[in-house]
């Protein structure tokens, strides 16, 4: 699980979304929007998933 949350798989799966023009998830936050979220938030997201604290948002249906 640590190997997935590892800072380099977080900057290209952005790079990847941004690419690719990924839309706003199902909590209405831009693309451009997520990159300071997550580094204010990083270290507590992977906190939470390394405890198995962390519950995503159901996916949203297209």
């Amino acid at each position: 699980m640590e190997a997935i949350l590892y800072k380099d798989n977080f900057n290209r799966a952005y790079k990847r979304v941004k690419a690719n023009k990924g839309a706003a998830g199902i909590d209405g936050m831009s693309i451009e929007e997520t990159l300071p979220y997550r580094k204010e938030h990083q270290q507590e997201l992977k906190n939470r998933i390394l405890r198995g604290k962390y519950t995503p948002s159901p996916v949203r249906r297209v």
